[in-house]
This record gives structure tokens, sequence and C-alpha cells, in this order.
């Protein structure tokens, strides 16, 4: 060993393992991918509210998987000890919403290809499944699924008022019924046949029908 040996270190020898010009690009790239996802992901949200924090979630998470994955291209060990770090990572906030789990794998799934130098994929996959969740999460049924919560108060109320629903929607369907003394509450899916709601303004006025209440649904929330 030599003096020159002494101050040899290892750390200061993996500064120039990955270039400032590689590192820049490849920034820069995610983040502009992962602006691309996070404004599809503005214009396909359907949940109940609408959380500004998960969208800049989608960037960061698409420029911090494309940086642990130029360390790790840069260096096999340790590549050993990165996923080794992670593995101990547990995430314990809830997803909602089912079409969250695919935006966060995108952002993921983007971040890697960048880093691993297939620019093309992720750039021409991006907008290849950005188009697709544009068309169809945002393609709307021809019958949109409403909810009518009615209270009556006795059997022939009920009758009345199901026989009424029937001439007026397309399709009904029994979701649910609770009934105690003087009352029966009933909710019921219904299929419009046209944008017109005024029906339930004439269902309110049946005799012994209490309140007829129209919501709208689509499976998992009512708003």
């Amino acid at each position: 060993m030599n003096f020159s040996d002494i101050f040899k270190s290892s750390f200061l020898e993996n500064v120039t393992s990955v270039s400032i010009l590689d590192m820049v690009l490849a920034l820069a790239l995610a983040f502009g991918v992962g602006l691309f996802i996070f404004m599809v992901y503005k214009k396909t949200f359907n949940g109940v509210m609408f959380s500004s924090g998960f969208g800049v979630t989608l960037v960061a998470l698409t420029m911090i998987t494309t940086l642990v994955i130029l360390a790790v291209t840069s260096n096999v060990v340790l590549s050993l000890g990165m996923v080794g770090a992670l593995s101990i990572v547990r995430f314990r906030t809830a997803i909602k919403e089912p079409l969250d789990i695919a935006f966060l794998f995108w952002s993921i799934s983007a971040g890697i290809v960048i880093a691993a130098g297939m620019i093309p994929l992720a750039v021409i996959g991006s907008v290849a499944i950005g188009i697709i969740l544009l068309i169809f999460v945002n393609k709307k049924s021809y019958q949109h699924p409403y909810i009518v919560v009615l209270q009556c108060d006795n059997h022939d109320a009920e009758k009345a008022a199901k026989t009424f629903l029937e001439k007026n929607v397309e399709r009904l369907v029994v979701k649910s019924k609770s009934a105690k003394k003087g009352m029966v509450e009933l909710n019921l899916e219904v299929r419009l046949k046209n944008d017109n709601t005024d029906f339930v303004n004439s269902l309110s006025e049946i005799k012994g029908v209490n309140s007829a209440v129209l919501v709208s649904y689509n499976g998992d929330y009512m708003g």
C-alpha cells in the first residue's frame, strides 16, 4: 500500500459511474412521462373526491423509480443491497379506486423502462396506454343507472309506486327493502328511458308515498 492508496475512496469512484448527461436526460424524460400520466389520471378520474396529492405522487414515483434503476444498473452489488432495503418497506395507504392501482404500476413501469434506456418503448407505450384509458374509462353507457329511494306508508303504496316506476323507466331492480311498523323503505335501481327525471315529482305525489329520492349510481358510489 502506498501513500495514494490511503486516500483512495471507492465511494468517490462511483461518482462517475453514471454520467451527468444520462441523469439529466433520464430524469427529464421521466418527468415528462410522469406528467402525461398525471394528465390522463385527471381526465379519467371518476371517483368521489379528486386527490391532487395522488396525481403528484404519480409524477414523483416515475422519477424516483428511474433514479433507483439508474443506480441499480450501474452497480451489481448495489442492486442486491437495494432489493434487500426495499423489501422491508411497507405501504399502508389504502387504494380506494381499482383504477388507481393501474396508474401506480404504470408510473413504476415507465420509470423502469426509461432507466433501462428503452425510450421508444416508454414513450410509445405510455401514449398507447393513455389513449386506451381515455377511450374506455370516459365511455358513457347509454343507460345511466340511478337509485330511487322510496319511503311508503304501507304495501298498497309500495305496489302503486313500483307500478308507476315500471311504466316510466326502462328497467327496475329491487336492491334492498326494509320494513317496520308504519313504513316501508325501498332502494330500487332504475335505468331511465331518457334524461328526463320529472317522473320523481309525480312519484312523490302518489298516495302513501312519503318521499322519493333519485340518486346517481355507478356501482361503486352514490352521489
